[in-house]
């Protein structure tokens, strides 16, 4: 049971990324004063909570009752992920259009994808299957993810600082580069989920 529940643990940070999302985080609210990006950082750990325990508990049967295969999930979430990556590369709006639509940022993009990833749903389904494991080991896996989600937290809370070192300009360009990061996670996502990977040399 413990094994499981550290090797639960290394999957979920792994899938969540906690440093990679605080370092979006501080990118895309750069803008926001203190109270305003304490707020964003809260509802978007509750939003992803949401889905992630949501992915526990009904994931599994709504995608079967679906028809939907986890990997055309993943290979959507990958498409998606890449969009979002090309347009944090461009810039695509001013800093008045991130204002307008920052009640939406604790959404789209931080609670999903950053936070609640693609890979991290998955992992959450596959983890907590019905047919494989019981009840008690399920519960310990939900109460790991929500131990990295506010392991999360606090790292987000905690980038304010690193807005304060890098200035506006250090944090647009840090959007672009984490614009790239995003760009090729999403492109390993694609990969991973057409099979391609295993067939390419040293991979």
């Amino acid at each position: 049971m413990l094994d499981k529940l550290i090797q639960d643990f290394l999957i979920i940070w792994a899938t969540i990324d906690p440093l990679g999302t605080m370092a979006l985080f501080a990118a895309l609210t750069a803008h926001l004063t203190p109270e305003k990006r304490k707020a964003t950082a809260i509802k978007a750990i509750i939003y992803a909570g949401s889905v992630l325990l949501g992915a526990i508990i009904v994931g599994q049967i709504v995608l079967g009752a679906m028809g939907i295969r986890l990997v055309s999930f993943q290979l959507a979430g990958g498409i998606i992920l890449f969009l979002f990556g090309l347009q944090m590369i461009f810039g695509s709006g001013s800093e008045n259009a991130n204002r307008d639509s920052e009640h939406d940022m604790a959404v789209f993009p931080l609670a999903i994808p950053a936070t609640a990833t693609p890979g991290a749903i998955l992992a959450v389904i596959l983890l907590t299957d019905n047919n494989v494991y019981p009840i008690t080991a399920q519960i310990g896996t939900a109460l790991i993810m929500l131990a990295v989600l506010g392991i999360t937290l606090l790292l987000l809370l905690f980038s304010s600082r690193i807005i304060k070192a890098i200035g506006l300009g250090g944090a647009n360009i840090l959007t672009r580069i984490m614009g790239m990061v995003l760009a090729a996670l999403s492109v390993e996502l694609v990969m991973n989920a057409l099979g391609v990977k295993q067939w390419m040399p040293g991979s």
